[in-house]
């Protein structure tokens, strides 16, 4: 837990700035989750005897990192579930890209469809069987080192959604070789992290925003002057 900033807690609701490349549930790989971690924290926080109960309400890819909420009670799940899929948490997401994104802002809205085995998403002309809608509004901020820093708000919480749709405009994710993005010292690692997310606590009716810190990876470190520069001229 040492290496985990955790951002937010309350008695339902806990928050933590992911770092890229743990997962967030126990997988077949059995390499050890957040969830699990977390867990242990609760229990050695405050004394637990027996089990905790600790859920996610959303997730974030392995190799992506930042703000990642947990439930803490059974009636934190459910209702900041809801809030999710009633599209009621405005989350917005940084990527550094390698290439300019032509236009440079926009409002995108494609289909998309997952292939389950690969486990890629592509994006689809027209509504095939199993695509979905999804929509991402972007805005290029700047150059930042041999990258550019793309705003990314998802409108929808599709898988994988924000990574086609940069490969889509012609400006892959660096580090996500799956969609075309150039490789980076870190293979556990693309550059894509979750900056914000702001929402009413679905319990306490209170506006709650939740910043998470640009990572402390190499990459993302080299520019952060910049970053919080560009961030700050908008």
């Amino acid at each position: 837990m040492n290496d985990l900033e955790i951002i937010y807690e309350d008695n339902h609701l806990i928050a933590i700035n992911k770092p890229n490349g743990l997962l967030v549930h126990t997988d077949d790989t059995g390499d050890t989750s957040l969830e699990q971690m977390l867990k242990e924290y609760l229990k050695e926080k405050y004394k637990k005897p027996g089990n905790v109960f600790l859920q996610s309400c959303h997730r974030l890819d392995r190799p992506v990192s930042g703000a990642l909420i947990f439930a803490k009670t059974s009636k934190g799940k459910e209702r900041m579930s809801a809030l999710f899929a009633s599209r009621k948490v405005d989350k917005t997401y940084l990527a550094l890209v390698s290439r300019f994104p032509d236009p440079d802002e926009g409002d995108l809205e494609t289909w998309i469809l997952k292939d389950r085995v690969k486990n890629t998403v592509e994006v689809v002309k027209g509504e095939k069987s199993g695509a979905v809608k999804a929509r991402t509004l972007y805005k290029t901020l700047g150059k930042v080192g041999n990258f550019f820093l793309v705003r990314l708000h998802p409108l929808t919480g599709k898988s994988h959604q924000l990574r086609v749709h940069m490969k889509f405009l012609g400006c892959p994710i660096a580090g996500d070789v799956k969609y075309g993005g150039p490789s980076i010292d870190d293979p556990s690692s693309i550059l894509l992290h979750c900056r914000k997310m702001e929402f009413i606590h679905p319990i306490q009716k209170v506006p709650v925003v939740l910043i998470a810190d640009i990572p402390r990876q190499t990459l993302w470190n080299k520019g952060r002057r910049d970053i919080t520069a560009l961030e700050a001229s908008e």
